[in-house]
Parts: structure tokens; sequence; C-alpha cells
């Protein structure tokens, strides 16, 4: 199982660089709604329906997984170590659900890989 950043997500659907290896994982992915928000977000930028993008999105293998306060305050503690290197509450809600579960994060944001937070962190693209 991996936690799916939307920016892997993003570039699985819009088959950008890095897609293949998103595709090898996203049959045992999960992905925390604060991500499909962000997911939808772009999605509605661009002039789609988010409806119809959650419905496809819900249609997948994808555990999408509510933001909870557990969530909330992990993500909280996360904001001293992370915030030097300008992650996004999103980011940290990603980081937040592979460090609750013990799986690996995937993302195209290279910068994840510098921070130490004990999360195993794949990058999509080298």
């Amino acid at each position: 199982m991996i936690a799916l950043d939307a920016s892997a997500l993003l570039a699985f659907m819009f088959r950008e660089p890095g897609h293949e290896y998103v595709a090898s994982l996203i049959e045992d992915s999960c992905m925390s709604s604060v991500n499909m928000a962000e997911v939808l977000g772009r999605f509605e930028r661009d002039g789609h329906a988010p409806r119809q993008v959650a419905q496809a999105l819900r249609s997948t293998s994808i555990e999408f997984v509510d933001f909870d306060e557990n969530h909330a305050e992990m993500v909280a503690t996360l904001v001293p170590t992370t915030q030097p290197y300008g992650l996004s509450l999103a980011d940290r809600a990603c980081l937040a659900l592979a460090a609750s579960r013990g799986i690996p994060a995937i993302t195209a944001d290279r910068v994840w890989a510098d921070i130490k937070l004990g999360v195993d962190v794949q990058l999509i693209r080298d």
C-alpha cells in the first residue's frame, strides 16, 4: 500500500513524466480526502466539473481516507519540520496518512526527499 500525493495522481491522470511508475502502484494505493480536494480543484480550475471527476475517482481501486481529528493533529505536528521546505496542508496530509499507516508516500515534489520525517518518500521521476 502507498499514500498518493495529489501531484502523483495528477501526473498519472495527465500522462506526465512518471505516470508509468504511478500506474504500477495505483491498484494498491490510498489518498487523503485533502489530496482528493486538491486534485478536484485542479480540474475545476481547468473548467471541468469536479463532481464528475470525483465519481470517476471513486470508481477506481484508490482508497480515499477521510481527514479526521487524528490526521489533523499529525498534520499540525509536521509544521515545524516541513515549513522551511514550503509544504502545504495537503502535502502534510499525505505524509500524515503515510506515517499513520506505516506506508510509503509517493509524490512528484522532489523537496520531500530532503525532509527527515521517518516516512519512506518515493519520487515518481528522477
